[in-house]
């Protein structure tokens, strides 16, 4: 791995640290903000945030073929596609859905079929079978646009947070609204348990964050793999 990729990639992971203290603390909000928005720039494309950052999504689709974004490797569970596509999903879903009480961008612009699938869940519980058929079948350049669009959303809605509100938990409605809307299938009924637990500020941390950066790791891992 590239030495200022590395580097870099230990820039992010020691931010979300520094972000996961910096959250829970109310003194330190607005540091805890700027904090969120530079670390979420970085884990998203360039464009979707123009902050002129390091983009570690960027640094996956360097040099990236559609073919190699859609491969899952011997050895592994993923493609490429499907890591940037679960990430969006679950951003968009528990951003939206979830904090705002809004409707999912993936629900405006119709972005599944500009995305050309048929698949509208996160992801979670799917099998290799049909984790192959989506990479196969989407729009790669559709996905990151989309993914772009998701991002801007997200940080529309955390300009609107209050101190106050990193507290506030979920509500159970909104579960509610996520399980009838198909978002979540039932068979993974216990992210939705999760997600039930979790306050503002532990959805700030764990699906715009931690979650994107777990996965984008993931996909410069697939990168390199060469079979």
């Amino acid at each position: 791995m590239k030495e200022g990729l590395e580097a870099n990639r230990k820039i992010c992971q020691k931010q979300q640290t520094e972000l996961r203290h910096k959250l829970l603390s109310a003194d330190e909000y607005q540091k805890a903000c700027r904090l969120f928005f530079r670390q979420h720039a970085m884990l998203h494309s360039e464009k979707m945030s123009g902050a002129g950052l390091f983009s570690l999504e960027d640094e996956v689709f360097e040099d990236l073929s559609d073919d190699h974004a859609r491969r899952i490797p011997r050895g592994s569970e993923h493609s490429i596609a499907w890591n940037i596509w679960h990430i969006a999903r679950i951003e968009d879903v528990t951003m939206n859905m979830l904090i705002a009480g809004m409707q999912q961008v993936m629900d405006r612009d119709g972005w599944q079929g500009r995305m050309k699938v048929e698949v509208y869940d996160t992801g979670n519980m799917t099998n290799v079978e049909e984790i192959r058929e989506l990479s196969n079948s989407i729009d790669i350049t559709a996905l990151r646009e989309y993914r772009a669009a998701v991002g801007r959303r997200t940080r529309e809605i955390v300009k609107d947070i209050q101190p106050q509100d990193l507290k506030t938990k979920v509500e159970s409605k909104r579960i509610e609204q996520i399980r009838a809307s198909g978002a979540v299938v039932e068979a993974a009924s216990d992210l939705l348990d999760y997600w039930s637990k979790r306050n503002i500020a532990g959805l700030l941390l764990m699906p715009a964050t931690r979650h994107n950066l777990v996965h984008l790791n993931e996909s410069l891992r697939l990168k390199e793999k060469k079979s």
